[in-house]
């Protein structure tokens, strides 16, 4: 399962970015709508991927028991990343409301909303890289674990 949902908490916040900025360019407040009803679904596959996460643990040290290391980093960049993608769920919650009732903050707390959403979309990206180093050991070189991966593979290849 997680490996079903867990590209979507990563999309979903850039595909909202896009419309978002669309809705700024084009002073259309159902963009901005359409972008923060997207942000608090993207807070949702948040919460599924980070529930079907611990099974998946369960499989991957069952499977490969070198794999630790990863899977703890991998633990706790989603877990910062998920507040974080809560967080712009309850920002975009009073976003949209915000919009529908016409308030006069509406535009700067789009500007706000926007502006974390960067942040989350690059926590969403550490924690996707960290997640992709659990079974792709290809791209854990560079990282400073990479040597770990590295014998983990030579010494697979020898048996």
């Amino acid at each position: 399962m997680h490996l079903m949902v867990n590209h979507l908490p990563v999309v979903f916040p850039i595909v909202s970015i896009l419309l978002m900025l669309f809705g700024f360019v084009l002073k259309s407040e159902p963009f901005k709508r359409a972008a923060y009803l997207i942000f608090i679904f993207g807070a949702f596959t948040t919460l599924s991927a980070m529930i079907t996460g611990e099974g998946a643990e369960e499989i991957i040290e069952n499977i490969d028991r070198n794999t630790p290391l990863y899977i703890h980093n991998h633990e706790e960049t989603a877990e910062v990343f998920a507040l974080l993608s809560y967080v712009l769920g309850v920002l975009s919650f009073i976003g949209i409301w915000g919009s529908y009732r016409g308030k006069n903050w509406s535009k700067t707390f789009s500007i706000i909303t926007l502006l974390f959403s960067l942040v989350v979309v690059f926590f969403a990206s550490e924690t996707a890289t960290s997640g992709g180093r659990i079974q792709h050991t290809e791209i854990r070189n560079g990282h400073p674990d990479a040597q770990i991966g590295i014998q983990d593979a030579k010494r697979d290849n020898q048996n």
